[in-house]
């Protein structure tokens, strides 16, 4: 299991330090079928794995590639909501989460593919500023969805959360992959917190899988800051659309 986890750590860094965001979609299911893990250990393990290399991940980007306000403000609404979201994970069915899961990532992927420039926004307007009476709703409300979504599937929220700081709040791409790392972290940590009374984790696996997520990150985010926002914002969605279809026919066929 060792083995399979280091390889299947290095994508899921590759990916955070690339786009900001997607870690948990590949770490869940790599977790379930490619370590052989059941649903209820890779959440809590996902999120482990997703937010050390997230925190790992956004260290290239720390001067210039985080809006600081933006993160915080997302990342303390999602607190309370992870909690919410934990409560109703023990309530479902596996072949519903994972069906739900895979419904997300498809929107999520679709938008994302619909609009490839950056746009303007109430929190980056294209004259530069932040229009906050407008943007902070916004803010607190995605930060709200992301978080109970983190409590209920295991994730840290990038895959929603890149494009709704790319079209929903109007951010660049270059600032919407750090600030994404950032609300991952807090994510995690919440969400973690959440299943601390019911989980059972493999920490061999858990932290070998992190570890290798971890240095790939670091190589990834670095490599990230010289892609255009539009080679970016294709291959996150075209990889999310992917694995999306992958899940959906695994938890179909279970």
């Amino acid at each position: 299991m060792i083995v399979p986890a280091l390889a299947f750590g290095v994508i899921v860094g590759g990916l955070l330090g690339l786009v900001g965001g997607g870690g948990s979609i590949l770490a869940v299911p790599a977790l379930v079928y490619g370590v052989g893990v059941s649903l209820g250990a890779a959440i809590p393990s996902s999120l482990v794995v997703v937010g050390a290399s997230s925190a790992v991940a956004v260290l290239p980007r720390l001067r210039k590639g985080v809006n600081w306000r933006l993160a915080l403000i997302i990342g303390a609404a999602g607190t309370a909501t992870a909690y919410l979201g934990a409560a109703v994970n023990r309530m479902l069915d596996q072949k519903v989460l994972l069906l739900a899961f895979a419904a997300i990532m498809i929107f999520a992927g679709l938008r994302m593919l619909r609009t490839t420039e950056a746009v303007g926004g109430s929190c980056a307007l294209p004259g530069g500023g932040v229009n906050w009476r407008s943007c902070l709703p916004k803010a607190i409300v995605t930060g709200a969805v992301v978080g109970f979504l983190t409590g209920l599937l295991g994730v840290g929220g990038g895959f929603l959360i890149v494009p709704a700081l790319a079209l929903v709040l109007g951010l660049p791409m270059s600032m919407t992959v750090g600030t994404s790392l950032v609300i991952i972290v807090i994510n995690s940590i919440a969400g973690f917190a959440a299943h601390l009374g019911d989980m059972h984790i493999n920490w061999a696996v858990t932290l070998a899988f992190a570890a290798s997520a971890m240095v790939a990150s670091l190589v990834a985010g670095r490599l990230g800051q010289r892609l255009s926002d539009k080679v970016l914002k294709r291959g996150f969605a075209g990889l999310v659309l992917l694995v999306a279809v992958y899940v959906a026919a695994q938890a179909l066929l279970s």
